[in-house]
């Protein structure tokens, strides 16, 4: 049997397309782990269209979406070991894993990360109140409905109002719950224009903005919800038999945090350069891990870069020269904390921390502006993109770039 060149971690659409693409480069196995029963990710949950439309050019269901990858890897000779859980990685890059057959070990020459992230449950968002059933988080909504086909409720709230909100909403429509209210703490929602209006007229669906959850009641199954209007104190109760906590997401870390690499404070993920490069020689990451949280399509498009860059790597011993980037004003994180200066990547990812009418981001280095690039609007929790040009008057040896929100050259 040929030797294990890559071992991938996580099965979802930033790992099984990464695997795709590695697997004509190398001339060794690319093995892709798995924890659940079937491969494909968060895809496999989510029973609706738009999937695939970036990097497969169609739309397709979540289902359908996540089988199309596993067949796609599984053609070029990608093996997937499912029910199988990465329980460390040796400094040696040793691989140790359980699974069905008990435990094991690979020996891979890289490693990516492609673990994804998760949604803070109630527990973590410090909901007082009773504890109740019909307490759910997207992700747990999604297979309860979708995998499992069990009886969610008749009454819902949303917490949050971003794009996995709104997917939220979808799923409880198709299990025939009536969803009353979204809510969301900050000053207005953070999904697509339009979306709210329509949650308002099609699906008569009130969208509350600047408003808190603040107790939960209902023994042993919900009954009502407390809600605060965060700029009057004003409360209210509603009542409602199920509540879907969305959004808050964080990277699923505890892999990469046993493997002792090096974490971004504000993205909560590994530290990485533009092509997946971690702190540990070897150990690539992708995906949501790094980043919480792009759609599966577009995190697809990221891991083909990804795979381009293990399998060059694998075959030449060369180093490329990185500058720290990192989120000034107005930014929650930028992605990636490592730049080359060489054209790579073609742009640079942005998630900000506030609703705001200016439209320019700032480079500045050693204090010193050294571009300046126009962006769309400015929304918390949605990611922007702006092209790498941004940096072209960086240099390796100037210090730590920062970015920040700023306003229009002209002003």
């Amino acid at each position: 049997m040929r030797a294990v060149d890559v071992v991938i971690v996580g099965g979802g659409p930033a790992g099984l397309t990464a695997a795709r693409e590695l697997a004509p480069l190398v001339s060794g196995r690319v093995v892709v782990i798995e924890r659940e029963a079937h491969s494909g990710g968060i895809p496999r949950h989510s029973n609706h269209q738009g999937y695939g439309l970036r990097d497969l050019k169609r739309s397709l269901t979540g289902p359908a979406y996540a089988t199309t990858l596993t067949r796609l890897a599984e053609r070029v000779g990608v093996d997937i070991l499912t029910s199988t859980t990465v329980t460390s990685i040796d400094d040696d890059l040793t691989v140790h894993l359980t699974g069905p057959a008990g435990p094991s070990t690979l020996s891979p020459r890289a490693v990516i990360l492609a673990t994804g992230a998760r949604e803070r449950p109630r527990a973590a968002r410090l909901i007082p109140g009773d504890r109740a059933g019909g307490v759910f988080t997207t992700g747990q909504l999604q297979q309860w409905v979708e995998l499992e086909k069990l009886p969610v409720g008749h009454r819902a709230i949303v917490v949050g109002a971003e794009h996995v909100s709104f997917s939220a909403v979808l799923t409880l429509r198709h299990a025939g719950v009536r969803v009353v209210e979204l809510v969301t703490d900050l000053p207005r929602h953070q999904g697509v224009r339009g979306a709210a209006l329509v949650a308002r007229l099609l699906w008569r669906c009130r969208v509350s903005t600047s408003t808190r959850v603040t107790d939960l009641r209902g023994a042993p199954r919900l009954r009502r919800v407390e809600l605060e209007d965060t700029r009057t104190g004003q409360r209210r109760w509603v009542d409602c038999d199920t509540i879907v906590f969305s959004g808050d997401w964080i990277p699923d870390m505890e892999l990469a945090r046993r493997t002792s690499l090096d974490v971004d404070e504000h993205t909560l993920g590994p530290r990485t350069d533009d092509v997946g490069r971690t702190s540990r020689a070897g150990i690539y990451a992708v995906g949501n891990l790094v980043h919480p949280v792009e759609t599966a399509d577009r995190c697809a498009l990221v891991a083909r870069n990804v795979a381009r860059a293990v399998a060059h790597d694998l075959a030449n011993a060369s180093h490329t020269q990185t500058v720290a980037v990192r989120p000034g004003a107005g930014l929650a994180w930028v992605w990636p904390q490592r730049v080359s200066l060489n054209g790579q990547p073609d742009y640079l990812r942005l998630r900000f921390s506030q609703f705001s009418p200016l439209r320019h981001v700032t480079a500045t280095q050693g204090g010193v502006v050294i571009g300046r690039a126009r962006i769309r609007r400015v929304v918390p929790l949605q990611h922007r993109r702006v092209s790498v040009s941004l940096l072209r008057q960086a240099t390796v040896d100037g210090g730590p770039i920062e970015l920040s929100l700023g306003d229009s050259p002209t002003n």
